[in-house]
């Protein structure tokens, strides 16, 4: 099976793309293109899979660069292919022949880029980082390197959607400490808990910030296990594992 690969209209001209699990060479609850090497997945299997996105990228695999992502908004400005990247979350680079990328299974994989000033981004945007500002943070970075944040562009990836994602009043409180306004991003679900809008979440803090361009490509994760990997499935499944999924862009 080939790889199947989403991309957006809004990041072109530049190589990119949202893999999903269709294409790879693992088996049983990873099957297909799992990335993830936190996953309990084979190592060589795994290996396997991130050389066929780098194939597709058409890259050595050395040169698709990832973080160790620990739900942060710290971000990693890479300036050499073997530079430490350990603990962040998200990247951001100027230099061609590399690619960023990030894993998620529901969280938000967001793509950034100012074609114009050669500067790239790549961030892994679950709610904590989300809410800790890792989307602004990934912005300053690229613009320190000469974007111009009214040119760049944010694209947010295949990620839980608001009828899939709930949560419970706890959850809610901690949004409404920091902006009573975040209230708008959850609807009432059943008894006391309520459905949680991640993807609108996102599109706000980037908006806000003052990109040119954000956009969602509209693909929830939870919702369609044959395409996507989705922790939150895999455990109301009782599975004993899940998928990553890969998202990557270069100059």
């Amino acid at each position: 099976m080939t790889l199947e690969i989403l991309t957006s209209d809004h990041l072109a001209p530049l190589r990119h793309g949202f893999f999903t699990r269709k294409g790879g060479a693992s088996s049983g609850v990873f099957a297909g293109l799992n990335c993830g090497a936190g996953s309990s997945d084979q190592a060589e299997i795994v290996g396997i899979n991130r050389a066929r996105v780098a194939d597709a990228m058409d890259l050595d695999r050395e040169a698709l660069l990832g973080v160790h992502q620990v739900h942060s908004a710290h971000v990693v400005t890479v300036t050499a292919p073997d530079q430490d990247r350990d603990q962040a979350d998200a990247l951001v680079t100027r230099l061609p022949g590399l690619a960023l990328s990030v894993l998620t299974a529901d969280c938000q994989p967001v793509l950034f880029a100012d074609a114009q000033a050669g500067v790239i981004g790549a961030a892994h945007a679950g709610w904590r980082g989300t809410l800790d500002g890792v989307l602004e943070s990934t912005l300053d970075a690229m613009e320190a390197l000469g974007a111009n944040r009214s040119q760049i562009t944010a694209v947010i990836g295949p990620s839980i959607s608001q009828r899939a994602y709930e949560v419970g009043p706890e959850f809610l409180d901690e949004f409404l400490d920091g902006d009573p306004d975040n209230a708008r991003f959850f609807a009432n679900g059943q008894g006391d808990r309520y459905q949680f809008d991640l993807p609108s979440f996102g599109l706000h803090r980037l908006r806000r910030a003052g990109v040119g361009a954000a956009v969602w490509t509209g693909h929830c994760t939870y919702s369609d296990p044959a395409r996507f990997f989705s922790y939150r499935r895999s455990r109301h499944d009782q599975e004993a594992d899940y998928g990553r999924l890969i998202s990557a862009i270069r100059l």
